[in-house]
């Protein structure tokens, strides 16, 4: 069997070309490689990776995750191949921009995973924007009944003033300083930071990573106990373990439960000593009112209005543990029902969001039922149709 997940992988290459296959992962390898940002890039381009090690036909048998990918991977194969020449160009355009710069072939396989999902829930499904340029993406058809659907990706940094990867970028930054200075000074150190204006990369206004880490390294220069203005609030304190604290899984656990589950944490260890810096902004993230907004820009821009239209998303750069909170929380319900409140939701009769969990780990409790979340817009003249219940009713 791990021939036939090697065999989809080694067409899926072969399709995007594999001079280009080869450049791309030389890319993400060299942009992974201090300790903290290899780790983001790993979740960050999963999908590329694991195609790499699924055509490599590896001794370990493939991950759920891994077979996902490999599905995907030979459904993108018989898609591309039922298009036009045109549509051809434009499925290879979609590749290439997944393969250039930030993208990723995230956006590809969560529409292909979209496609499959409502294929499985007994509509005839379309690569209308693929195959005719329609600003949506897939028509849907049961039952005699159509409806447009756009599937978009959003980032959960976009609704956090202290993004992950310019944590991760920090962190990796300063931990050669920190190993020097545990050599020097050996203890165990708790620097916590926060970040009124947040954490951004290098801009028009200067470059914050490089500015926080001047300022952690004169504190501990200097000896000093704690550092602040408008952009930071810096305080270093002896870290005091408890028994079960000693081991770094402990450790942060329970710091995350001291700072909260939005805190950003990073240990670092030299010899006996251990420092730990945990930061985070001045206030909460704002993950589901950032999926509101991209709900608000992408309707009119996506949707003709000529039938009812579902907005299908995928929530990137999230976690377990944040997904979870998310919608226990039910906030990303309530940003989303606001939505379907406003004017710019006229044509949309349904919202869907979904995480990696859903997509890779579709068999673990935490994910959402039925592969993700739906809200139903009632003021739509089509919430109620039966041959679009199952793409619209709420899941349990």
């Amino acid at each position: 069997m791990a021939q036939v997940w090697a065999q989809a992988a080694s067409a899926f290459v072969a399709l995007v070309g594999r001079e280009r296959w080869e450049g791309r992962l030389g890319e993400l390898r060299a942009a992974g490689s201090g300790r903290h940002v290899s780790r983001l890039t790993r979740e960050r381009y999963a999908v590329e990776l694991s195609l790499d090690l699924l055509r490599r036909e590896r001794p370990a048998a493939p991950t759920a995750g891994e077979r996902t990918v490999a599905c995907l991977a030979t459904a993108a194969l018989r898609v591309c191949a039922g298009l036009s020449a045109s549509g051809r160009d434009r499925f290879h355009a979609r590749l290439a921009a997944g393969l250039s710069g930030s993208g990723s072939l995230m956006p590809l396989f969560h529409l292909l995973h979209t496609a499959e999902r409502h294929r499985a829930r007994g509509f005839c499904v379309e690569h209308a924007g693929l195959a005719a340029g329609a600003p949506f993406d897939l028509l849907l058809t049961r039952e005699g009944v159509s409806a447009e659907l756009a599937a978009d990706v959003l980032s959960a940094e976009e609704g956090r003033d202290v993004p992950r990867a310019a944590w991760f970028r920090l962190a990796d930054r300063i931990d050669p300083d920190l190993q020097r200075w545990l050599a020097a000074h050996p203890g165990r150190y708790l620097l916590k930071m926060t970040l009124p204006r947040g954490l951004a990369e290098a801009g028009t206004a200067g470059d914050p990573l490089a500015d926080l880490h001047r300022r952690i390294g004169a504190l501990l220069a200097s000896r000093g106990r704690a550092d602040h203005d408008s952009a930071a609030i810096l305080r270093l304190d002896p870290l005091l373990l408890a028994g079960a604290q000693a081991e770094e899984l402990g450790l942060l656990s329970s710091l995350r439960r001291e700072f909260g589950p939005e805190a950003h944490l990073a240990v670092t260890t030299a010899g006996g000593g251990m420092f730990v810096m945990a930061a985070r902004a001045a206030r909460e993230d704002e993950v589901a009112a950032a999926l509101r907004r991209r709900l608000e820009a992408l309707a009119p821009a996506r949707l003709t209005g000529e039938r009812p239209g579902i907005l299908a998303m995928l929530l990137e750069d999230t976690d377990r543990g944040e997904w979870c909170r998310l919608r226990e929380r039910l906030e990303l319900e309530g940003e989303a029902r606001l939505f379907l409140t406003r004017p710019e939701a006229r044509p949309v009769v349904a919202v869907s969001c979904a995480s990696r969990l859903e997509m890779f780990a579709a068999t673990d409790p935490a994910a959402a039922p039925e592969g993700e979340l739906r809200f139903r817009n009632p003021a739509h003249p089509a919430a109620r149709l039966p041959a679009l219940a199952p793409a619209v009713l709420s899941a349990a």
